[in-house]
């Protein structure tokens, strides 16, 4: 039930807003990876760092901070000024287009709840997603924090956790701004469940989710440009012999590779299963789960048989993004059938 004030379908447009947004981030995320360009800046400052270096003094300064650092000292010795400009270009627009998501989520939220447009019962969600959202940020700053010394590189781990994160965060925004458009369509309408059948292909997504982003982190594409084999060989082995199989499973990168191109079938049929849960109910959100997994797996092994060509890569990460926004959609299709 709907107070008088409440906007629903103003929330839902707002969120799906913000859920674009967080796309958006995600592919400039996996070009700043793509790019090396995650540790160009060596400190994290939420209000003053909103303002790029503006003079030569500056830039100077900003370049003196990255030769500090291993991966400057280790790998990128001899980097002018200009290369060291297009490798914190990246990293700057991401930093700055998760200031620009925060502000887009806390603000109108704010507005929201001051003029009573918030549903009964959504406050407490949008707020956890708030939270999220500013967990989001000290996670990624904790990654970069593991590579500003001894490392030449980010933990892979944190990095999984800052991409996962972010993927969840998308995922309970969409998932919220579905309900909410329910609603506006029927003010008697319930909050849809979580199925056993959408709980199950969400958690095997999610491990295919996290053994990418471990792809990403320990440059893990890179391993071979082959499919279906690797090297010539189906299983690769571990790159170094010996290794503990749980140490190797989430630390080796042929390992982890492989893992992530055979564990793509299991998601795509739980993802099949699921499609067709929806397809009785709204055949759109079917259409969407198969439109996405199939372009993904194609962008998947076109990346890897391109030796990681950074459009391709980028692709595959956007398209893994809108993976999960169609993932959810068809895990909430089946949620809100009741009886």
């Amino acid at each position: 039930m709907t107070s008088a004030t409440a906007r629903p379908r103003t929330l839902a447009a707002w969120l799906f807003f913000v859920a674009a947004l967080i796309v958006a981030m995600v592919v400039i995320g996996g070009i700043t990876r793509l790019t090396e360009s995650g540790l160009s800046i060596t400190q994290w400052k939420p209000i003053s760092g909103i303002v790029p270096p503006l003079n030569d003094a500056q830039w100077q300064a900003e370049f003196a901070n990255y030769r500090r650092i291993p991966e400057y000292q280790q790998l990128n010795q001899g980097m002018t000024l200009a290369g060291f400009k297009a490798i914190f270009f990246w990293e700057y627009l991401h930093r700055l287009l998760g200031r620009l998501i925060g502000l887009a989520f806390a603000l109108p939220l704010l507005w929201f709840a001051l003029r009573r447009r918030i549903p009964h019962g959504y406050g407490w969600r949008l707020v956890a997603l708030l939270a999220l959202g500013g967990l989001q940020g000290a996670i990624g700053w904790w990654m970069v924090q593991s590579g500003l010394s001894v490392r030449t590189d980010v933990s892979h781990v944190r990095l999984a956790v800052h991409l996962l994160v972010a993927l969840f965060t998308l995922a309970g925004i969409v998932w919220t701004a579905l309900d909410l458009r329910a609603l506006a369509r029927n003010p008697q309408a319930r909050p849809a469940r979580l199925t056993g059948l959408g709980l199950l292909a969400g958690a095997i997504l999610f491990v295919q989710l996290l053994f990418g982003a471990l792809v990403a982190g320990l440059n893990a594409g890179l391993v071979t440009d082959q499919w279906p084999l690797m090297n010539g060989r189906f299983f690769p082995g571990a790159t170094v012999a010996g290794r503990p199989v749980l140490d190797a499973l989430f630390n080796d990168p042929a390992i982890v590779h492989f893992v992530h191109r055979w564990w793509a079938w299991i998601v795509v049929a739980l993802l099949v299963v699921l499609a067709r849960a929806a397809r009785r109910i709204d055949r759109r959100a079917s259409v969407a789960i198969h439109s996405a997994f199939g372009l993904q797996i194609l962008l998947g092994i076109a990346t890897v048989m391109s030796g990681m060509n950074l459009t391709l890569a980028a692709l595959h990460q956007l398209t893994g993004a809108l993976l999960v926004i169609a993932t959810t959609w068809g895990m909430h299709v089946i949620g809100s059938r009741r009886g």
